[in-house]
């Protein structure tokens, strides 16, 4: 029996209440596709975010490492806990291993993402995604390779 199905919550609920984070550094707000092959979702960017505060006087602009934080947080960490379907109670344990990331275009104050993920391979708790970001255009502004270690703090 599917987890969801079992405690009767709605896939992208059940994923949202089990993220390992919260505000400031919870970058998901909806997520519109969730299959054991892929995910897709997407963050807006408040403007008041402290990160762009000093990052460029003149013109603010979303600092890489927080894009690729919020590809991290959609592409791979929503889709891992898709695919452990533990149940609601069990903590998850999430270590990032890799990333290989290529940057397109720059994210401002206020915009809102989209983020796309297909897996890779997920075996012995390792999951690899290929990852991508869209703006507000459907303009690419990144995309490349993220891998973590997901396992259920019960299952270590």
């Amino acid at each position: 029996m599917n987890i969801f199905n079992k405690f009767y919550v709605q896939p992208f609920d059940y994923i949202l209440l089990k993220l390992p984070y919260s505000k400031p550094f919870l970058f998901v707000d909806t997520l519109q596709v969730v299959t054991e092959n892929g995910v897709e979702g997407q963050y807006t960017f408040p403007a008041d975010s402290s990160f762009y505060a000093g990052h460029f006087n003149k013109m603010p602009v979303t600092p890489g490492v927080i894009l690729t934080e919020v590809m991290a947080q959609i592409g791979v960490v929503c889709l891992g806990i898709f695919l452990l379907n533990d149940s609601p109670t069990d903590e998850l344990e999430v270590a990032l291993t890799a990333t290989q990331i290529d940057f397109y275009k720059p994210v401002f104050p206020g915009e809102t993402v989209t983020v796309r993920s297909s897996k890779d391979f997920f075996r012995f708790h390792k999951l690899k995604c290929k990852v991508e970001m869209l703006n507000g255009k459907d303009e690419l502004v990144c995309r490349g390779t993220i891998a973590g270690i997901m396992k259920s703090k019960s299952h270590a």
